[in-house]
């Protein structure tokens, strides 16, 4: 099995926008988006497997080369700083990450003059260095989902958190104040894949890049 190329996959958008775009340079993967509750489909034909797993699993699975390429948001890559080759910017997936606060708080508030804050975020190393970057001393609570419901409960006024369209944030009564980074879908390599199977990998890589 160690001709296969393995592709490890999160569900959801990405999952479709990435088997549209393989799509675009032959490989064939439409299977990824039946009901099936498998979690490893193979392509004996083209000799490729892909795997389904959470979006923040997927860094894992490559960098432990369970997998040879993952598809994954720079979000995800950022907060874990996994030891992996990332070729290419899908360009897929945009948002947003952002520090967030109520609207009342925001209309006097002024972040240049932050010194001590806490924050509620999945992100807790992404927030810890960018505001260690600007000098604020932060105090992390880390939540798993709904982070808008932090301030309207008061364990935290401020938030990090991805945004697209902001209609979220606006109907919790938030509203944006600083932007930490523009994020998109990634494509990434395990690093002994790329020289033991350096040709086939390099094929897809020059042609998804044709294509975005």
């Amino acid at each position: 099995m160690n001709d296969f190329i393995t592709i490890a996959i999160p569900k959801g958008r990405i999952l479709e926008e990435s088997v549209e775009l393989f799509g675009k340079i032959g490989i064939d993967c439409r299977d990824l988006l039946g009901k099936s509750r498998k979690l490893i489909f193979e392509n004996e034909a083209q000799k490729m497997r892909y795997m389904i797993v959470r979006a923040t699993d997927v860094p894992t699975y490559v960098e432990y080369g369970c997998a040879d390429l993952g598809i994954v948001g720079k979000d995800t890559l950022m907060e874990q700083e996994k030891n992996l080759y990332e070729p290419l910017d899908l360009k897929f997936g945009y948002c947003r990450m952002m520090v967030a606060e109520p609207a009342g708080l925001a209309d006097h508030d002024d972040p240049s003059r932050w010194s001590n804050i806490r924050i509620a975020t999945k992100y807790p190393n992404v927030t810890e260095k960018y505001f260690a970057a600007k000098g604020v001393q932060v105090e992390i609570i880390k939540l798993y989902g709904s982070i808008e419901l932090a301030p309207l409960v008061g364990l935290s006024e401020r938030i990090v958190d991805l945004v697209s369209t902001g209609e979220t944030l606006k109907q919790n009564g938030l509203v944006e104040v600083e932007t930490i980074a523009e994020i998109t879908t990634r494509l990434i390599v395990n690093r002994a894949s790329l020289k033991t199977k350096h040709q086939r990998i390099s094929e897809i890589i020059e042609g998804l890049e044709k294509h975005i």
